[in-house]
């Protein structure tokens, strides 16, 4: 059950503050590109990874030119909009079978229409532990290998404190959408992951990681309630994806391949509390915002070559953004023991349905 709670947010948080928040994001993406850093992400050096020459202005059509996935499959979160659209539309032309999820059916069975290739759409509802719990059954019923499992789908910056409900207790709901949904449907579908050739799991992390509160997952507050802050939380969650990341590919080496990456600075409906337009009417994927930002098509871009390109087979454990692995920053997202107890404490709130 989605709770929202405006008579009692933890933090009020402004229109203002949300803006301002945006800001320190984009500030920490110039930041990063001003001064990238060169020798380790996560805990394996960037040197174990083949460089491509993408960069910022490629798009996920220029990745798959020239590729014939037909006979792979790929698993898309989010496929109704943005990101997971362009990915959809991307790995479908180049012969992928892709599997598009979205929140109802209305909105998958109408993406996945729109696309040429071959598509199926199936209802993942994030907040929902029995909804990604009959995904899952849905896609294992098919026995089918997937190649690709790219968790895309994603909220930010929720101006006032939501929970949701799962199993009797409350989590903030940017906790749940971002990676708590994510890492039940991957723990429900690894079986199929490890019998693909080389079977992928691709995280759709954010520079945002860098946001998180102090600790890195504040495991006593995963409710809010003891303190919200938008872009903070919407940081953990997004750290969050890292670390399962990490974790996934620490625990699965040389089975599967496992990473996280940066898709850049998007005009998508990730963005629409930060422009007060909550129904996410105001998207415009072809056409950045403002200098700085991609769009769709490129915001997409490192995400399907990730998954795609056959050069990444067998590399695990990294963080790309712009096509390229970068080292993570800070003192968190390498941090293994903490990937390891947000695995622990991830698999106790979703038991039931594992």
């Amino acid at each position: 059950m989605n709770k929202k709670r405006n008579s009692r947010p933890a933090v009020q948080v402004s229109r203002r503050g949300v803006v301002q928040s945006a800001g320190a994001l984009a500030a920490a993406t110039a930041l990063n590109t001003l001064f990238p850093s060169v020798l380790l992400a996560g805990n394996r050096p960037l040197d174990d990874v083949p460089r491509s020459d993408y960069g910022f202005a490629t798009t996920c059509d220029d990745v798959v030119a020239g590729m014939n996935l037909k006979g792979t499959t790929v698993l898309i979160t989010g496929c109704n909009s943005g990101l997971g659209y362009e990915s959809m539309r991307s790995l479908a032309a180049a012969g992928a079978h892709v599997i598009g999820t979205a929140r109802t059916w209305e909105k998958a069975e109408a993406a996945c229409a729109s696309v040429e290739g071959y598509t199926t759409p199936v209802v993942c509802e994030l907040t929902d532990m029995s909804s990604v719990w009959a995904c899952a059954e849905t896609i294992r019923e098919t026995g089918r290998p997937i190649d690709a499992l790219m968790c895309n789908a994603g909220i930010m910056a929720l101006p006032e404190l939501e929970q949701i409900d799962v199993g009797g207790t409350l989590l903030e709901k940017q906790f749940v959408v971002n990676h708590l949904g994510h890492y039940l449907l991957t723990r429900r579908l690894l079986d199929q992951v490890l019998a693909a050739d080389n079977g992928k799991v691709v995280m759709v992390s954010s520079l945002g990681y860098t946001l998180a509160p102090e600790g890195g997952i504040q495991f006593d507050n995963l409710s809010g309630d003891n303190g919200y802050q938008a872009f903070k939380n919407y940081g953990q969650t997004k750290l969050a994806n890292i670390l399962f990341s990490n974790e996934l590919s620490s625990r699965y080496d040389g089975k599967l391949t496992a990473n996280a990456i940066h898709p850049g600075l998007v005009a998508t409906n990730l963005g629409r509390y930060m422009r007060g337009d909550k129904d996410g009417t105001s998207e415009r994927p072809d056409k950045p915002l403002r200098k700085g930002q991609k769009t769709a098509a490129q915001g997409a871009a490192t995400q399907v070559y990730v998954a795609a390109d056959p050069r990444l087979d067998g590399c695990s454990g990294f963080y790309f953004e712009d096509c390229n692995p970068v080292a993570l920053k800070g003192d968190y997202a390498a941090d293994a023991k903490l990937a390891k107890k947000l695995w622990s404490e991830s698999e106790k709130l979703v038991k039931r349905w594992l």
